[in-house]
């Protein structure tokens, strides 16, 4: 929206305010227990992404609290219920993971880093919608998400077997043992770092050496170990790495948890919906795990109190140590935007209202900076509480505000309680996440989908292609990496695409084989010897391949060509460049150019370069077909005029 005021007090529609307080509370009772419902729906869902995410089950409680309120406070969709969702853990968790390994494992000094890269990645997202991206993130093809969505089920899946299983390879003695040599080495790169860094020549000084090696503990030792040995065991390949050894180990306890939190989930949906499953599976297992008094394994303590700012992202700020991260900072940002604003849809679909793209983007961009100040990870819109939160009552930004400080008090008050529940309970609930959360609508849709491209004797679908790419390389490699190569795939299938279809549908024809419906009853007199370019739609790069063909297609005979734009609505630098070579190659056998019905962005195209006067003069340029039949008359009848 472009916006102009010489008022210095003027505050653009889509910066981000809050409603008048009339208007926030004038569905109070709706909100207070469409809000209270959300909350609790959340709750189980914010501990278990904290987990997945590496962080802990507070940092996922808190990236609930803080995107849940904010986001709703500033947001533009009335009823989004915001927090941690099942895409931005996933990305956070890979990214959490690469810098754990760097920094040897030490959460400590990895923390600033990591809340830097969240807090950036919110930063972006108020960009986005401060330049007015938000209607723009319609755009990214189905199949890169299909393909990332169901990418990030299989993640899930995947990596939630350990957990449910009982198996950590950080605790796994033999597992950890195997890394020793490595670490040896680390170590001692370490020393001979420091040392080159001191000036100190090893050669010359060999005894200072083995002094400062005789100071490593074996707790040092073990340390390093074990942060090869969840690197080595980290993400869905290091998954498959330890399987075997989990397999071994499996504690019949841990799973038998898990395996009953996935009944319950699914079981009492069979029974009502009225009642969150997720909710009543943790409640029900952790009591009775708690209750009986199982040696079970508990979640990380959750810290009681309210949640202080970490100002070592300003403190400790090191561009060096973010700068491998600012892609993935982007990723997190469009991936919330789109994860976001498809639940804005929803909404509107519902409440039959409509939202505020940029103002959304920007609201879930305020939730997340301030979340990440406090150690809690990214999220987005939730769709699943978003709708909750509207059948419950909810119709108000209120609703969203309640929803985050029902999860404050629940910290507060409930912090110590919740740090017993089982962790095998939050595997098995991101379990049913994850395989709720994959494309099946796309993934059903493979075989029906047109096989549109041939690689040799196979014919296959662009959009299958696409997908499964992103699918495999999401699950396998990167998950940052797999969009973009996605997407790059995606852009070039379809300007291939465009371009066959145009190049089909421009073809060459005389004036004695009319093809457009204006060019029937031209008398007879006008047909010898000219010849018509008709171009059915944009020339550019994908299509300027056949159009060069143009002046081996013109037969000998040929004294006048008219190429025909009026259905070219853009002309790109390749497709510019291309008819300007054409129309010099026309010009050298003596054959008049004409040019009819030049549209407004290709017209100004060829000003610039000079083709329109240059190799064309304005005179044979006409606004019309008509226009440039009356030239036609004129000279073929009347040459010397």
């Amino acid at each position: 929206m472009d916006i102009i005021s010489i008022d210095p007090f003027f505050v653009p529609e889509l910066l981000p305010s809050p409603v008048q307080p009339k208007a926030m509370f004038r569905n109070l009772k709706g909100d207070l227990f469409g809000g209270i419902t959300a909350g609790i729906v959340a709750l189980p869902l914010a501990l278990a992404f904290g987990v997945s995410s590496g962080l802990g089950p507070s940092a996922g409680l808190y990236g609930a609290i803080f995107i849940g309120f904010f986001a709703a406070l500033f947001g533009g969709t009335n009823t989004q219920i915001s927090g941690p969702t099942a895409p931005m853990t996933a990305v956070s968790m890979v990214m959490v993971s690469s810098i754990l390994a760097i920094n040897n494992g030490d959460l400590g000094k990895a923390l600033p880093v990591i809340l830097t890269v969240f807090l950036l990645a919110g930063l972006m997202q108020i960009g986005l919608g401060l330049i007015g991206l938000g209607k723009y993130i319609k755009y990214i093809p189905y199949p890169v998400v299909s393909g990332f969505m169901t990418a990030i089920g299989i993640i899930i899946l995947i990596t939630q077997t350990l957990p449910a299983v009982g198996y950590y390879p950080t605790e796994d003695i033999s597992f950890v043992n195997s890394f020793r040599p490595k670490a040896e080495e680390r170590i001692l790169n370490r020393i001979l770092e420091q040392e080159t860094e001191q000036g100190i020549s090893v050669l010359e000084d060999f005894e200072e050496t083995i002094k400062r090696a005789k100071n490593i503990t074996a707790a040092d030792m073990e340390k390093e170990a074990k942060a090869f040995a969840g690197k080595e065991s980290s993400g869905v390949i290091g998954t498959f790495k330890v399987l075997p050894r989990a397999i071994e180990n499996i504690d019949g306890l841990e799973l038998a948890l898990a395996l009953g939190t996935i009944l319950i989930v699914y079981g009492f949906r069979r029974i009502t919906t009225a009642v969150p499953s997720t909710l009543v599976a943790l409640v029900t297992v952790s009591g009775i795990a708690y209750g009986l008094g199982l040696d079970y394994r508990p979640i990380e303590q959750i810290p009681s109190g309210l949640p202080t700012p970490h100002l070592e992202i300003f403190t400790d700020f090191n561009l060096g140590s973010i700068a491998p991260y600012i892609f993935t900072a982007l990723t997190l940002a469009l991936l919330g935007a789109i994860d976001s604003l498809l639940t804005s849809v929803v909404a509107d679909n519902m409440t039959q209202t409509k939202h505020s793209p940029n103002k959304e983007l920007m609201g879930q961009g305020i939730g997340n900076s301030i979340a990440s100040l406090f150690g809690g990870i990214p999220g987005a819109g939730a769709t699943i509480r978003t709708v909750v939160n509207i059948n419950s009552g909810g119709k108000t930004r209120l609703s969203g505000m309640i929803a985050g400080l029902l999860l404050l008090i629940i910290l507060l008050a409930l912090g110590p309680i919740a740090s017993q529940i089982p962790a095998a309970v939050l595997a098995g609930l991101l379990v049913t996440v994850g395989i709720g959360v994959m494309d099946y609508k796309g993934l059903k849709a493979i075989p029906n989908m047109p096989k549109d491209i041939k690689f040799g004797p196979f014919r296959l679908s662009s959009e299958v292609i696409v997908m499964l790419v992103v699918m495999v390389l999401s699950s396998v490699w990167n998950l940052v990496y797999a969009v973009g190569i996605g997407l790059i795939i995606a852009s070039l299938m379809f300007m291939k695409k465009i371009g066959d279809i145009t190049s089909k549908r421009s073809n060459v024809t005389s004036l004695k084989e009319e093809d457009w419906p204006d060019e029937k009853d031209i008398p007879e007199k006008l047909k010898d010897g000219v010849f018509i370019k008709h171009i059915n739609g944009p020339l550019f790069f994908g299509s300027t391949s056949e159009f060069q063909l143009l002046g081996d297609q013109i037969p000998k005979n040929a004294s006048i060509v008219i190429i025909r734009m009026g259905r070219m609505p853009y002309l790109d630098q390749s497709g510019l460049y291309a008819m300007e070579e054409v129309i010099h190659d026309l010009k050298q056998k003596n054959i008049t150019v004409l040019l009819s019905k030049v549209l407004e962005q290709p017209k100004y195209m060829l000003g610039k370069i000079d083709i329109v006067p240059g190799l064309v003069p304005n005179e044979h340029v006409f606004e019309n077909f008509k226009s440039c039949l009356n030239w036609l008359k004129d000279h073929k009848v009347h040459p010397d005029h």
